[in-house]
């Protein structure tokens, strides 16, 4: 993985959160749109690969 682009995240509470490193331990993700949201900021898309670590 070290060719492609790295996934940083801070999202403890997800299952494949590296808390350690702070990356994401998946492959890929999948980005999608919020609903009705159009602010201009990074709130109008969210992490739809998101799993609960319980």
């Amino acid at each position: 993985m070290d060719s492609k682009q790295k996934i940083n995240c801070t999202v403890s509470s997800c299952r494949f959160n590296n808390n350690q490193d702070k990356e994401c331990e998946l492959k890929q993700i999948i980005v999608t749109p919020t609903e009705n949201c159009d602010t201009c900021k990074p709130d109008e898309s969210m992490c739809s690969s998101y799993e609960n670590k319980s």
